[in-house]
């Protein structure tokens, strides 16, 4: 009698088994874009450049603060990189839109493994300046603006729109998986065989990607008609922009983090080294740990179909938060198990962003949408990178951190506002989909915009009788 008293009850309508086949459909659902057998190749190749990407990095912000040990120098190599993307981006968004995307892949590909081949030849002779670090920054800046916009919108190219937003997060996680790899072997070969290493091993890691591009069936693509010169186009992709509302919002509010949040590459080496008085493998360990959890906290966000405005906000929110938990981590143990939850936070946020803006897009103005995503996420940079680094040489590394997560709690209530204020829109006036950002493009009525609204409202603020999603 107690046994059976014990055991749970299973309900007719969930016979057995049931659990196990909701966990193999969740992740076949997690991986359902590597099907794609174009975009399994570009995904092995960018895996493996991008850990010679983040070996750079590490690389770079160690070389400037070895050569001016200033975090105001830091942000500025920073600010040099992405300064072309936040005057250019639009222009590379409309070059996406015109050129063929695997030609221009190669191309940039090629030009980047170029810049690292020769800031390593520099190291290497001993003759490099702050000034050569500059100028390579900025140059690869410029390889970026174009670059950018041509390989996420090639994405749903190689995948189509119904497995995209899988797609763009597996991308991610892809990403971070390599900021836990890539500054993990960075670490190891700067204590055993110097700088130069970590950008020879990236300019030979960009071959991976030139090769998977090269080798890609064309016919298997979902090519995007290319938009045919005229005048007027890069007026017209703004004003498409600032007419659709979820376009317009979403970019706000990834304007405001990318200009303060995401200043990781500035905040994380002055935390290592100013903070908790470490080396370049400490700082490699705060990357790491970021990029597991983002990994993790990607895999759990490609297993799920939600999207939509609340759940960008909701992002924003938790983000800026995890962000405002690591300035006050007391001990570097504390920090990096914070850091873990800050990937995930920051990968959920960036990947819902990206995905809503791909889905929205008409395909003849994606290039140009994600031009301007590349100016408010990227763009953004040279502005909160100085700013970043000036705070953290002269306040502390801490108020870094406190300035970036106190920018994504506001990201996140101007999205909140947002919705509360089509809420109270008159449900004669109409509400269209994009106003609401749902990605599915669905149209919402007002019982759904109470819906989104109540996600984000504490259990204590929400009627008793209310049924919370």
């Amino acid at each position: 009698m107690r046994e059976h008293r014990t055991r749970p009850e299973v309900a007719p309508s969930e016979p057995p088994g049931w659990e196990a086949s909701r966990i193999g459909i969740a992740a076949t659902r997690t991986f359902s874009s590597l099907r794609v057998r174009n975009y399994r190749r570009y995904f092995t190749g960018q895996m493996i450049s991008m850990c010679g990407t983040w070996m750079q990095t590490v690389g770079q912000a160690w070389l400037v603060l070895k050569i001016t040990g200033s975090g105001t120098a830091l942000g500025l190599v920073t600010a040099l990189q992405f300064l072309p993307v936040l005057l250019l981006g639009p222009v590379g968004g409309l070059l996406a839109d015109r050129l063929a995307k695997r030609r221009v892949i190669l191309v940039t590909q090629s030009l980047s493994a170029l810049l690292a081949l020769v800031l390593g030849v520099l190291v290497t002779t001993g003759d490099v300046r702050l000034w050569h670090v500059y100028v390579l920054a900025s140059c690869l800046g410029l390889v970026s603006t174009i670059d950018n916009p041509t390989r996420q919108t090639f994405v749903l190219e190689m995948v189509g729109p119904e497995d995209l937003a899988n797609a763009v997060t597996l991308n991610a996680v892809m990403l971070n998986g390599a900021r836990v790899i890539g500054p993990a072997i960075a670490g190891a070969l700067i204590a055993g065989f110097g700088l130069a290493v970590c950008f020879y091993v990236n300019a030979a890691s960009y071959i991976a990607v030139l090769v998977a591009v090269a080798l890609m069936a064309a016919a298997e693509l979902h090519s995007t008609p290319r938009t045919t010169r005229a005048k007027g186009q890069l007026r017209d992709g703004f004003r498409y922009v600032r007419a659709t509302p979820v376009l317009r919002d979403s970019l706000i509010m990834m304007a405001i983090v990318g200009t303060l949040t995401y200043e990781f590459q500035v905040n994380l080496p002055l935390v290592a080294r100013y903070t908790f008085h470490g080396t370049a493998a400490t700082y490699s360990l705060l990357t790491a740990a970021m990029g597991l959890g983002a990994v993790v906290g990607g895999l759990f966000t490609a297993s799920r179909r939600h999207g939509g405005a609340a759940t960008l906000v909701r992002s924003a929110l938790v983000l800026g938060g995890v962000v405002l938990v690591a300035a006050i981590a007391p001990t570097l143990a504390t920090e990096v198990v914070v850091l873990l939850f800050v990937g995930a936070a920051s990968i959920s946020f960036l990947s819902r962003g990206s995905t809503t803006l791909q889905l929205e897009a008409e395909p003849e103005m994606r290039g140009r949408v994600m031009g301007l995503w590349s100016v408010a996420f990227l763009g953004s940079t040279p502005i909160g990178g100085p700013i970043i680094g000036a705070v953290g040489q002269h306040a502390g590394p801490r108020w870094g951190l406190v300035v970036g997560g106190s920018a994504g709690v506001v990201a996140g209530l101007i999205g909140f506002n947002t919705l509360r204020r089509a809420r109270r829109r008159p449900a004669t006036a109409g509400v269209p989909a994009s106003a609401l950002g749902d990605v599915s493009g669905a149209a919402l009525d007002e019982a759904g915009v109470d819906a989104e609204i109540e996600e984000l409202l504490p259990a204590a603020a929400v009627d008793e009788g209310a049924q919370r999603p």
